[in-house]
């Protein structure tokens, strides 16, 4: 791959951009646990809300990923981070997730966090569990059945988990 990706904080000018990368996602049903029907302005303010830090890539002109790095839990579970990610349908297979990730296993350490858990991961976005495991990311958790997938009926959502170095 020769084009440079740019990794940067989201900014509001982008909303519309997030927005048509969410958008398909979303509306398709099959990897997060958002309402199908969510609004934009729902799905605008569920990625980028309060406490959550959001990072979007682009190739210079155009928004191609977007993640966002939010503590999992309060009180004693606040060490540990959750993440999510969202790739745009035309950059699939362009190393735009491994640089997300990349990028928020470095930040995660400077923001305080140890480790970093994905809660519901639906087994069946291969892609990204096989990213995720590839990461050194394991399998923690396995809950049957839990994601109504609406081409493969219920299907098994994952827990993984990895510690971060330097805890």
């Amino acid at each position: 791959m020769s084009e440079t990706l740019e990794l940067r904080a989201y900014a509001p000018g982008d909303a519309e951009a997030l927005w048509q990368m969410l958008e398909p996602v979303f509306r398709a049903g099959d990897t997060y646990a958002i309402d199908q029907g969510i609004s934009r302005d729902e799905a605008i303010g569920y990625w980028t809300g309060p406490e959550r830090r959001v990072f979007v890539v682009t190739d210079g002109s155009r928004l191609l990923g977007t993640y966002y790095i939010v503590r999992n839990q309060k009180g004693g579970g606040s060490h540990v981070c959750n993440c999510g990610y969202v790739t745009a349908a035309e950059a699939r297979g362009r190393g735009v997730a491994r640089r997300m990730l990349a990028h928020s296993l470095e930040i995660a350490p400077q923001l305080g966090f140890r480790a970093m858990q994905f809660n519901f991961v639906v087994s069946t976005n291969t892609r990204a569990v096989d990213t995720w495991l590839r990461a050194g990311f394991e399998v923690v958790g396995r809950l049957p059945g839990a994601f109504h997938h609406p081409a493969q009926g219920d299907v098994e959502a994952l827990v993984l988990y990895k510690t971060l170095a330097g805890s």
